[in-house]
């Protein structure tokens, strides 16, 4: 894995929060949620690659994604495990209220 992934019990609520809390990410982690490990090249289309690279380095360092290099490309899923372990029921609140709005 990469350098940039928190631990387990390094991530931190206010910077899981603060990643959720932008509108492209939020579908970036629905599509995690909703189909899988995928590559980064194909959950988003119509958006810059370096806007993108933000995105995933923002959920990477927050500790909603695990980025793994595979070939030319990475691959993105999502850290569900960690997640709920850490703060059990935020995740599935947060997709609900999305998919409400």
């Amino acid at each position: 894995m990469l350098a940039q992934h928190p631990e387990p019990h390094q991530i931190r609520l206010e910077n899981v929060l603060t990643a959720l809390g932008n509108p492209l990410r939020m579908k970036i982690v629905r599509r995690l949620a909703d189909e899988g490990e995928r590559p980064c090249g194909t959950i988003l289309t119509g958006v810059s690659k370096s806007t993108l690279t933000r995105h995933w380095q923002v959920l990477r360092d927050s500790g909603v994604i695990w980025q793994r290099p595979h070939g030319r490309e990475n691959l993105l899923s999502l850290r569900r495990e960690d997640l709920d372990a850490r703060f059990p029921g935020l995740l599935d609140a947060v997709l609900a209220a999305a998919e409400e709005d």
